[in-house]
């Protein structure tokens, strides 16, 4: 059975879930309550924890929603984005994908009459994680901080005690979509484009060139240690096509098969001429860098954890979309002139941009990838070098 249909009972149905897990956990909910929090983490801190919500301050004052349980959250690793008029309601949790109309709220999961789906079913599980990818990028890096909870703490303290008694609190969250009551610059006078653009471009960074292929029993993090792209991505020449908030995935040529394989991702700041330039320092530690001394410097990098083996190889990504897998291959091809095979793209370049239909598939291979094999957690990345950025 594709799905199972459930009207009752979500706490039992939760806990299952969460035993099974593997410590990966996504949330999307606009109403959370502390004693849900505390289910969640009753079986440990996941290793993965995601949750997109609302930062309305009114559903705070009303007691819908708390920040306490925001607090636990940041508090136990969670990663936490806001979304203005956010209603929807879905938990992945390892291989179980749930979508009901029960909020994170002891009356959702204990009281009320909630209906909704379960599904274990990896393609439909894959599509729920695509929709909560396409959310969790449109808000772009915001996450939530403990400072931000204690700010909001302090107005709705004052506002209990009579101070702002009456006023609207508003709502903080990010608009991913018009919702009629706000103005900005997408919803005056054009339908808004809703299509999924990560960060409205998308890049294959390549290391290493043919002669330097290495076998896919390659340690990820050894690679990571050699190239450092857990802090920088490195070009021979400025980079000025790369613009903020792009995405970057970072891949490796290997051998055995003769591929390339992508082994993780980040998001990539522009290009600034001095700041961005290689120092002595970086040449020392790295003395190839002296061809490759421009940077895009990445933020959030999470990488696949084990070997490359366990990446994502850029050849599927091209049988999969053909001349459709990168920018120029698909305007070329509307076009009806130059090159339309995406294995000659890419030649002598180091990056190549991705099409949106591509990065999204690719950013869902990249989640699949990294729900089978594991993520290098933060702490195994502290002995890396992380260099300071210069003024």
């Amino acid at each position: 059975m594709r799905f199972q249909f459930v009207d009752q009972g979500w706490e039992s149905e939760f806990r299952k879930a969460l035993k099974d897990s593997n410590g990966f956990v996504r949330i999307i909910c606009p109403f959370i309550q502390s004693w849900p929090v505390q289910l969640l983490l009753g079986g440990g801190r996941p290793n993965r924890f995601e949750v997109i919500t609302r930062y309305n301050l009114d559903d705070f004052a009303s007691g819908v929603s708390d920040p306490s349980a925001l607090r636990t959250l940041l508090e136990h690793g969670a990663h936490i984005r806001g979304i203005r008029g956010l209603h929807a309601k879905l938990y992945v949790i390892g291989d179980c994908a749930m979508v009901t109309s029960a909020n994170l709220t002891e009356k959702g999961l204990h009281d009320n009459h909630e209906f909704g789906i379960i599904t274990r079913d990896p393609l439909d599980v894959l599509e729920c994680n695509r929709y909560f990818e396409i959310l969790w990028h449109r808000v772009g890096q915001k996450d939530l901080t403990l400072e931000k909870v204690e700010e909001w703490e302090s107005v709705l303290l004052a506002y209990k005690g009579g101070v702002a008694a009456g006023a609207k609190l508003g709502d903080e969250g990010a608009i991913v979509w018009p919702t009629g009551d706000e103005e900005s610059p997408e919803s005056e006078g054009a339908d808004v484009d809703v299509e999924f653009f990560p960060g409205e471009q998308a890049f294959v960074k390549f290391f290493g060139n043919d002669s330097t292929r290495v076998p896919t029993s390659l340690p990820v993090k050894d690679e990571i240690r050699r190239s450092g792209s857990h802090w920088a991505l490195t070009y021979a020449k400025r980079p000025t096509g790369v613009r903020d908030g792009a995405l970057m995935f970072m891949s490796r040529l290997v051998r055995d098969p003769h591929d390339i394989v992508i082994y993780g991702r980040a998001t990539g700041t522009s290009h600034a001429p001095g700041r961005d330039d290689a120092t002595t320092a970086d040449l020392e530690r790295r003395p190839w860098k002296s061809h490759w001394r421009y940077y895009i410097r990445v933020t959030d990098p999470e990488f696949i954890d084990g070997t490359l083996e366990n990446g994502v190889q850029l050849s599927r990504l091209k049988a999969t979309f053909g001349s459709n897998a990168f920018a120029t291959t698909k305007a070329n091809a509307a076009r009806g002139v130059g090159n339309t095979d995406p294995n000659r793209a890419y030649l002598q370049q180091p990056a190549v941009r991705l099409t949106p239909e591509a990065a999204s598939w690719l950013s869902n291979q990249f989640e699949v990838a990294a729900t089978k094999h594991g993520r290098l957690r933060r702490g195994d990345m502290l002995d890396l070098d992380w260099p300071p950025v210069p003024a």
